[in-house]
């Protein structure tokens, strides 16, 4: 097929306007980058079309697909949802989720500098926040990105999550003045703007970045692992989707 598999980009889902407006424009700067590839919204959660729904309707046309979760760490919805709906889906194969990922902590160090916060200043500690799963391989996916972030920081990176893992934000936050912090600011490990990232500026901050979209070099890692998901040809070699 010309362009490759369609590339199902499969987000959480979201009610807030600019989150949605966000998540499309990701997958649009996607098709700008690579010319002649297919791509097409899904969801797990709040808005249609749900992935299940999507990836029954290609299949049916016989058209083989790529969903790439835009979900920063492996939880319920990429272990579960997502993988149930391609399970038995001829053509159709998951590829792995955007984070961890060097180019998204890249964004996240960008992000914090963006709001005002000193990389050199040991004394402002970050607090990673992000949604939560009770999947532990999440948590683990959060774990890394905070370690890789704490790479380029000179204070310290802990990490909170706004739901089913813990510590809450506010406790992270909390815990990041106890241990002596003057400044903690908190990194919105978070595509878009929703409802978590609201209820982060009542977590008792002095600072709170803005989401991570709008940001090319995440349309790259979007790509990056619709590449290394597209199933080889017959001859072994991946189809050319250049």
């Amino acid at each position: 097929m010309r362009g490759g598999p369609v590339l199902v980009a499969c987000a959480h889902g979201t009610r807030n306007p600019t989150g949605r407006r966000l998540i499309a424009e990701l997958a649009l700067t996607a098709r700008q980058v690579r010319p002649g590839l297919v791509t097409t919204a899904a969801f797990v959660d709040v808005q249609p079309p749900t992935v299940v729904d999507v990836v029954a309707g290609l299949t049916a046309e016989g058209r083989p697909a790529v969903v790439v979760p835009l979900l920063l760490s492996g939880g319920y919805h990429v272990h579960v949802d997502i993988a149930d709906a391609v399970a038995g889906a001829e053509g159709t194969v998951a590829a792995r989720p955007l984070g961890p990922d060097p180019r998204l902590v890249a964004v996240l160090h960008d992000r914090l500098v963006d709001a005002g916060a000193d990389p050199r200043d040991r004394r402002t500690a970050v607090v990673l926040a992000a949604a939560g799963s009770s999947d532990p391989r999440s948590v683990a996916d959060v774990e890394n990105t905070a370690a890789l972030l704490q790479r380029s920081w000179a204070g310290p990176v802990t990490t909170g999550y706004g739901s089913a893992a813990r510590p809450p934000v506010p406790d992270a936050v909390a815990a990041a003045r106890r241990a002596g912090a003057e400044r903690v600011v908190l990194a919105a490990y978070l595509l878009a703007p929703g409802h978590f990232h609201d209820k982060l500026a009542g977590a008792g901050a002095d600072l709170v970045t803005a989401p991570l979209l709008p940001d090319e070099r995440i349309a790259e890692v979007l790509l990056d692992r619709y590449d290394a998901a597209v199933p080889p040809t017959p001859d072994g070699a991946a189809p050319a989707v250049r």
